[in-house]
């Protein structure tokens, strides 16, 4: 039995990554149009075309987004640094589906090599190569720059995936960093179920069901200088980490109770 759930599984897999492929084939002309309005204008009009796309994904291949809000929506208009777990290739395809407002992740410099996909993320999102100094900061004036024009910014603070066991690694400073020194609102989000919809060891480990993002209490940085960039990081971190445990505690509770 469980050799076949991992056929059915594995074959699941192809499925969605064939699915993935073809819908980007299909959005790939408006993408190239998109381009060629500039990167605020067209990267807006990039981005809500994934928006689409990823509705359309999450569709046919049995995936429900859910979005809960902790506290008030976050008000229409304004922008923010979306902050968030990060544990599976599945992450970026949610930011597209929960956030309807123009916004730019912050993404790897090696995703940018990835055929078609590539092109796409260099137009909708901020690469970073972390490798250089000099790079690092180019990113961070581009992140400012798109602050300035009131659009939103993600960033993954973990950096990259979380395989530490942990329920979260360590935050590097950038995203607090530019908080501050913008004065932009953070506004922290948990994707608790991304790495059971597909695990980051394997791209055959896709399976259907919910996704939630859970999105935390807004955190104001009005007034903040770099000075109290330890104690912003540490409570976000805190906010984040008490957030995924209490979910890992209910889902435990809910496993335990249908086994009893």
């Amino acid at each position: 039995m469980k050799f076949l759930l991992k056929v059915l599984q594995v074959l699941y897999s192809i499925y969605a990554m064939l699915s993935f492929a073809l819908l980007l084939l299909v959005i790939f002309p408006f993408v190239i149009v998109a381009s060629f309005f500039g990167k605020v204008n067209g990267g807006n009009m990039i981005y809500r075309i994934c928006s689409a796309w990823s509705d359309l994904w999450f569709l046919l291949i049995g995936l429900r987004s859910k979005k809960i809000q902790q506290t008030a929506a976050p008000l229409k208009g304004a922008h923010y640094i979306f902050v968030a777990n990060h544990i599976s290739y599945m992450d970026i395809p949610m930011i597209v589906k929960i956030i309807r407002q123009p916004t730019r992740p912050l993404g790897k410099a090696e995703i940018a090599k990835v055929p078609l996909f590539g092109y796409l993320y260099r137009n909708a999102a901020v690469m970073v190569d972390r490798s250089s100094p000099e790079n690092r900061k180019k990113s961070v004036l581009q992140l400012k720059s798109i602050l300035k024009r009131g659009i939103s910014v993600f960033i993954f603070p973990e950096g990259t995936f979380n395989t530490s066991g942990k329920t979260l690694k360590e935050f590097y400073d950038g995203a607090f960093r530019i908080a501050i020194e913008t004065q932009t609102p953070l506004l922290p989000v948990i994707f608790p179920d991304t790495v059971k919809r597909l695990h980051y060891k394997s791209p055959f480990t896709f399976t259907p069901g919910v996704c939630r993002a859970i999105f935390l209490e807004e955190v104001p940085v009005e007034g903040l200088t770099a000075d109290d960039l330890p104690l912003l990081k540490e409570h976000v971190h805190a906010m984040m980490e008490k957030a995924l445990e209490e979910v890992d505690s209910r889902r435990a509770t809910v496993e335990n109770f249908r086994e009893s």
